[in-house]
């Protein structure tokens, strides 16, 4: 078989802002494996947060040996951007070698669509009312914060979206008091859950402290051995392809995580329809699904994910899978 991996670049509808940077374009890396017949493809967005560069990712795919398997991959390489790149990648071969989609080779129901947030990013106060109130009919909108002044952006965000349901992600941008203060307005202004409120590896405080609202673990949350840390401090994990290295640990890992007792959130980085399209496996019935990266771009793949009404939809087969 033969392994590439290529850079696509794909521009953002709008500046997309978080507690750690900015951005205007997602930059991406998709693997393609083939066997001479068939080609599978799978897509990674390598994340500085955990030490991976577009290069380095790169160079980890461009290692690996031709005759590959998924099995033998998990061994190979860890958790991450490169493994999960190269596991949906093989998905999508086997899909097309068996002449199945990859949900029938699981013994899965065909995934039904499934509402997802959409991401209003960090800005100014009236600048997140404005987004808000443009986005107002969405059912599910996720605020980007992780300021020491976060109150006046999500009161301004409730007045654009009175009726919206709405989670928060602070992306390790708090610190145990600015939560403790900030929870009960949380809860008053009817926020649903909140991402990652304190840094990873300092976020003991959890659970000392009253959580008056679910508390999700991103940045502290990679694969299944990430669990036992987890147990007191969160009530939920978000599970996304890009840190647990594929789908094959990610459908491991939530029912590990649902076992355990924890509630599920899926969610994404800023890709392609490409990227969230196993994801939508992973989605059926967790608590919170989080795939809008297509929504925030200004172009996308052939034959993209359908949005609608109705939520994000399965991949077309020409798309993935």
């Amino acid at each position: 078989m033969q392994i590439d991996v290529n850079r696509d670049v794909f521009r953002l509808a709008h500046v997309f802002t978080i507690s750690r940077g900015s951005r205007t374009e997602a930059q991406v890396l998709t693997a393609t494996i083939a066997d001479g017949t068939h080609v599978g493809r799978g897509e990674c967005v390598p994340y500085a947060r955990y030490n991976e560069t577009l290069d380095s990712v790169a160079d980890l795919i461009r290692g690996l040996p031709a005759d590959i398997d998924r099995a033998t991959l998990q061994d190979i390489l860890p958790a991450g951007a490169a493994r999960n790149a190269m596991d949906c990648a093989l998905w999508d071969l086997d899909a097309k070698r068996a002449g199945k989609r990859v949900w029938d080779l699981l013994g899965l129901p065909q995934p039904q669509p499934e509402i997802t947030a959409f991401t209003l990013s960090l800005d100014t106060p009236e600048k997140m009312q404005a987004q808000a109130a443009q986005n107002a009919h969405r059912p599910l909108l996720k605020i980007k914060l992780g300021t020491p002044d976060d109150m006046v952006r999500l009161e301004a965000v409730r007045r654009g979206a009175p009726v919206s349901r709405i989670i928060v992600d602070a992306n390790e941008g708090w610190n145990a008091d600015v939560y403790a203060d900030l929870a009960p307005h949380l809860v008053r202004l009817g926020v649903q859950m909140v991402e990652q409120p304190l840094p990873a590896g300092q976020d003991g405080m959890l659970a000392e402290i009253a959580r008056p609202l679910p508390v999700c673990a991103d940045e502290s949350c990679h694969d299944r051995h990430s669990l036992p840390d987890l147990v007191g401090k969160y009530d939920m994990i978000n599970i996304k392809l890009d840190k647990t290295g594929g789908l094959t640990e990610a459908l491991a890992l939530k029912a590990d995580a649902r076992a355990a007792g924890f509630d599920v959130m899926v969610g994404c980085m800023v890709g392609s329809s490409l990227a969230m399209a196993p994801a939508t496996i992973l989605a059926q019935g967790v608590a919170f699904t989080d795939l809008d990266g297509p929504l925030l771009l200004a172009e996308d793949r052939d034959e993209p994910l359908l949005f609608d009404d109705a939520g994000v939809h399965a991949p077309a087969a020409g798309l993935w899978g």
